[in-house]
């Protein structure tokens, strides 16, 4: 087995920069695309993001070179995990040579989030390129209501296919991801729980956040981690696990029985913005400090006017070292009606 198809450890002390609050730069999101063929109801509503929608022209989006580039300033400042995010990220063309290029970076994890459409066909290159994990969007497992949020006609077979694929090309174990909402999916719960216990894999359900300012978000929709957990374990039981690593945002639970785990990530209900170390680079070069932040800064003019690395990386110190963060531990319903970043520009 090569270094290569195992992801480092990433348990060492974080390195690098610490924010106002003293908390370290450990993560790395890169939204490749704004782009997605699915239109789901909590991040990319229909009525929002329809047919006439103006997506960033492909000028305006990083090359993989500018991508790699920045992202080595980041691993140098102490970035030990990066995770490639959309919009959906298998719609970026020759995704995997990106892949290959950042899986050259010393000592990193790195891995995907998709919706799991085009998964079969990409994971086996996408494994021989570098990457180490896969993470899938997958919010119930019956078609009626996997068709109904993701408004796009796509089957949970194929998702399902794409996990198998992933699976056998060395990807897993995957994360599941299912977002809750009350009286649309939270029916789906138990049938994910079943679907996947005895697997290898974990689904991880997460509460209905106040993403972007397209999503309609309501307080009375969000179904607490509490109650999810309670769900699972009143039909499974379930024993608390201990955090694999500091900053961890899902919650872990294993089965009494030993098959398998699952895990609740609780942005609303028990905010997590402590020991948040996140930082968010968009399809076009901007970087965001925050999930729902309502602005960001400007790396893509500095590197096209030809700034060095020793500027570009005293920029991101300046970014990371005056973040103050903490969206989630004042959220209120007035602030989630303000305008934020859609979650499609920068990645969940």
């Amino acid at each position: 087995m090569s270094a290569q198809d195992t992801p480092p450890n990433t348990s060492a002390a974080p390195t690098g920069p610490r924010d106002t609050r003293g908390r370290p730069l450990r993560d790395l999101r890169i939204s490749v695309t704004d782009r997605c063929n699915f239109r789901c109801t909590y991040c990319m509503p229909r009525e929002v993001f329809g047919k006439d929608y103006a997506f960033l022209p492909h000028r305006d989006l990083l090359s993989f070179e500018e991508i790699t580039r920045l992202a080595g300033l980041f691993v140098a400042e102490g970035v030990q995990k990066i995770r490639l995010t959309g919009g959906e990220p298998l719609l970026r063309r020759d995704i995997d040579r990106l892949v290959a290029q950042l899986a050259t970076l010393p000592g990193i994890d790195l891995s995907l989030t998709t919706n799991g459409s085009l998964l079969a066909k990409r994971a086996v290159a996408l494994k021989a390129a570098g990457l180490h994990r896969v993470t899938v969007s997958l919010d119930a497992i019956d078609e009626a209501t996997f068709q109904k949020m993701n408004d796009a006609d796509y089957p949970v077979a194929r998702v399902l296919e794409g996990i198998a694929v992933a699976a056998a090309a060395g990807l897993g174990p995957i994360k599941v991801n299912a977002v809750i909402q009350r009286g649309v999916n939270e029916h789906a719960i138990l049938d994910l729980a079943r679907h996947f216990r005895g697997t290898p894999h974990i689904v991880r359900f997460i509460e209905f956040m106040d993403v972007g300012a397209s999503n309609g978000w309501r307080l009375d929709e969000v179904v607490p981690s509490r109650e999810l957990v309670d769900r699972i374990h009143a039909e499974f039981p379930l024993r608390s696990l201990q955090p694999q690593y500091a900053g961890e945002v899902a919650q872990r639970w294993a089965y009494e029985d030993g098959a398998g785990e699952v895990g609740v990530i609780s942005s609303v209900t028990q905010a997590f913005c402590s020991s948040c170390s996140r930082l968010r680079l968009s399809t076009d070069g901007q970087l965001f400090t925050c999930l729902f932040a309502q602005s960001g800064t400007d790396l893509r003019t500095a590197l096209r006017a030809g700034a060095d690395d020793n500027t570009l990386r005293d920029l991101l110190r300046t970014v990371w070292t005056a973040r103050t963060d903490r969206y989630s531990e004042i959220r209120t319903e007035d602030t989630a009606r303000q305008q934020k970043i859609e979650m499609s520009y920068i990645g969940g």
